[in-house]
């Protein structure tokens, strides 16, 4: 018997048989990722001639957090999924909500490092870890540095100070790159409270991916990113065609939103909505609160 085809990342024309796959394919087991702070299983999928690695995220080894509900991180995962999909954007992986070897839990395709030999950025912690340590260079596949000085250079955007030890700072930085800057708009629609450099994954393709999408669409502002270069700054025209299209998608009835609705409470959804229109009315990428720490910790 042939061994199964090896999909590749994926493309426009693939994201439903990656789907399916995902959703249907037979699990294996093949390691788990330590680091993490959730169970976190690497496995390998397989359906008909088709296969593919993907990462296992079971209910069961859900670290319980005060914020969210017990046991809700996966689906949560699928949310965002889902509302990356409904951009078209597909920023976030091919993820689906299944039983396991462990119980039910998210499945999402694995993305692998850049052929380029870039780092791929992945930092296997998820949930929300607040411990850990960042030096000085470049870090999240080449997209964020920690520079001398106070200005960020052609190229790059200003975040923050770092403490980077011994009485030293640097400035963190991110690219101003319009993959990061989508990616910045699909978490403040998401309210994504751990958009760290690990969780940028630049694909072989050339396309950017974001993973690790727990801790999000709570009703409070919980907005924790590194992205926060364009603060302030006006949404790009596609951005705002896309949010209105999104508004549409998010109305009662659609499919997004029936599907949003099996996977978010009903407040949560109505914070989706809420979102959503306030990026519209203030055409601008929001800034920080002030009410929560702008910057995930670790932040890569």
């Amino acid at each position: 018997m042939p061994a199964p085809e090896r999909l590749p990342a994926p493309g426009v024309s693939a994201t439903g048989e990656l789907e399916e796959l995902l959703a249907r394919g037979e699990l294996t087991v093949v390691g788990r990722i330590r680091e993490a702070s959730n169970a976190v299983l690497l496995c390998t999928v397989a359906y008909g001639d088709l296969s593919a690695e993907c990462v296992y995220k079971p209910v069961k080894g859900e670290r319980p957090l005060w914020d969210f509900p017990d046991g809700n991180l996966a689906r949560r995962e699928v949310a965002a999924y889902l509302v990356s999909e409904a951009t078209g954007w597909g920023l976030v992986p091919p993820t689906v909500l299944r039983d396991g070897p462990y119980g039910e839990g998210m499945v999402q395709l694995w993305i692998g490092p850049d052929e380029s030999g870039e780092p791929d950025g992945r930092d296997t912690r998820d949930g929300d870890t607040r411990d850990g340590e960042t030096g000085e260079g470049e870090s999240g596949g080449g997209l964020l540095a920690l520079v001398e000085g106070e200005e960020a250079g052609e190229g790059w955007k200003p975040v923050a100070l770092a403490d980077v030890g011994e009485g030293r700072t640097a400035l963190l930085v991110h690219a101003d790159d319009p993959r990061l800057r989508r990616l910045a708009v699909l978490d403040a629609v998401i309210n994504n409270g751990d958009r760290k450099g690990g969780h940028l994954l630049p694909a072989p393709d050339g396309r950017l991916y974001g993973i690790d999408h727990g801790v999000t669409f709570h009703r409070e502002d919980k907005l924790r990113t590194l992205l926060w270069g364009w603060a302030g700054e006006p949404l790009t025209e596609e951005a705002r065609e896309v949010l209105t299209a999104l508004a549409a998608r998010l109305a009662d009835g659609e499919p997004l939103a029936t599907r949003l609705a099996e996977l978010i409470t009903p407040v949560e959804l109505a914070a989706v909505r809420a979102r959503v229109a306030d990026l519209l009315r203030t055409g601008v990428h929001p800034q920080p609160s002030g009410q929560w720490p702008a910057i995930p910790w670790p932040p890569v």
